[in-house]
């Protein structure tokens, strides 16, 4: 017979059970908590301590919550509890953000649900149903973060969207106006057209994108180097439909720089022999590979383009270039500025600047004191300005392509400045790249494409 050994080892006493039967028990200690009003007990017990009070972002009430809240909530309730222990009186008011696109969104996808119209809809009855939207999962969340046992004055919440805080907020706008720290200005933002709105970067996605990509010469105005004064400078972009607002060129200080002419060319290029082009000596090879590529003939490849370094370009020497649709409505010179943002990794090692739509091009067209030009509508479209493309579009109103691209591309062809093109489109018949697959932000809620835009800020 087989020895009882329990008589033998000595373990502790616990009036714990050893079976932990979680999803019987943990709603039997909640209502006890509930019952005991633990919340209130832990104030008045903790009277006089040092106050911890934890500052935590509010999630928006436009949802049932998820992992990501569900951790973010625990780990804080950790802190409290252990501060708690700690001999502080932690205090944990619990609140909601009750504004904003992410609930106006939800209630503008019951209306195209519905086949309406948001823009027909009253705006005070818009807000109400957003209001009525947000107070059903502020209680829906707060049920939810309860069961998972946060402590916390879940009586008493904060919403951004009752009279007393939204007084709070205006009294504080009303602080910096005060004290001269409130002023109106504009910068580019990551914007939605299918939204119509700005977003933030915690609610961009970056997916997959088919861009054209194109390379484009804009001649030289003015220089100080005599040999310059028939070149053309060379940038490359996947986003042709910025090139009406272009107001300046980058390019590298640590780059060095050639003059490269054309010695062959077939005659259905658009480059031509005698043709002098500044590029980046690093980016020559992949810039001339596009400009004059090669041509299937009888199953073997031959190349129908040459080309040949003639000088040492400082790009310092160049002043000015025109705009490369001058006398279509772009009559002004572009300067050639130094940025630090260039590099040697693609392109041509030159960089078009339109200060309108990139972080980097705006700061170096403010560095500089270059004019800032306004060219889309919060529609995705070319505003009554642009000269050659007003109305056009960047992206639909459905987040697929409009018509600007592929009308730019159009006007720099007929100007004789588009050297090369990779795209859908087919202009240049002897095209050796493809259009541009990267890494493009698009909008967590329509996973539509996004633009920079610079619009008006306080």
């Amino acid at each position: 017979m087989a020895k009882d050994y329990r008589d033998t080892v000595f373990l502790p006493a616990t009036p714990f059970a050893m079976k932990a039967a979680l999803p019987q028990r943990e709603p039997q200690l909640l209502e006890r908590w509930r019952k005991m009003d633990l919340w209130r007990l832990q104030r008045e017990r903790a009277k006089g301590r040092p106050k911890f009070i934890l500052h935590d972002g509010p999630p928006y009430a436009n949802g049932n919550i998820h992992l990501g809240t569900a951790l973010n909530k625990i780990l804080k309730d950790i802190v409290n509890r252990a501060r708690q222990m700690q001999g502080y009186d932690a205090i944990y008011v619990p609140g909601w953000d009750c504004h904003g696109l992410p609930i106006e969104w939800r209630i503008e996808e019951d209306y195209r649900a519905k086949k309406l119209n948001k823009d027909a809809v009253p705006v005070l009855e818009f807000r109400r149903q957003c209001r009525d939207f947000a107070a059903h999962w502020v209680g829906v969340q707060s049920d939810e973060f309860q069961r998972l046992g946060v402590i916390g004055d879940w009586a008493d919440p904060y919403t951004t969207m009752t009279k007393h805080a939204e007084a709070a907020i205006f009294r504080e706008i009303g602080k910096f106006l005060m004290n001269r720290g409130l002023y109106r200005g504009a910068k580019p933002v990551l914007w939605s057209v299918v939204e119509q709105t700005a977003l933030a970067e915690a609610e961009v996605e970056y997916h997959d994108h088919s861009s054209p990509q194109i390379w484009v010469k804009f001649p030289v105005a003015n220089t100080s180097a005599p040999e310059l004064k028939d070149a053309s400078v060379v940038i490359w972009t996947t986003t042709p439909w910025t090139l009406p607002g272009n107001r300046a060129i980058a390019y590298s200080r640590n780059a060095s720089y050639g003059l490269y002419r054309v010695t062959k060319a077939s005659e259905k290029m658009w480059a031509k022999v005698g043709d002098l082009y500044v590029v980046a000596d690093k980016r020559a090879t992949d810039a001339f590979g596009a400009i004059l590529p090669p041509e299937k003939v009888e199953e073997e490849i031959a190349w129908l383009g040459a080309y040949e370094k003639v000088g040492v370009v400082d790009p310092q020497t160049i002043q000015t270039c025109f705009h490369p649709l001058r006398g279509k409505g772009y009559d002004f010179d572009v300067p050639l500025l130094p940025g630090d943002f260039v590099t040697e990794e693609d392109g041509t090692g030159f960089v078009h600047v339109a200060p309108g739509h990139g972080e980097d091009d705006f700061s170096l067209a403010q560095k500089f004191g270059i004019r800032v030009p306004e060219t889309v509508a919060a529609d995705g479209s070319f505003l009554p300005s642009v000269p050659l493309f007003a109305g056009m579009r960047v992206f639909r109103p459905n987040g697929k392509d409009g018509d600007a691209n592929i009308e730019v591309m159009k006007a720099l062809a007929n100007a004789h400045m588009l050297l090369a093109e990779g795209s859908a489109y087919g202009l240049y018949p002897y095209a050796s790249v493809k259009a541009l697959t990267h890494s493009y932000p698009h909008s967590w809620r329509s996973k539509a494409p996004l633009i920079f835009r610079t619009t008006p800020q306080w």
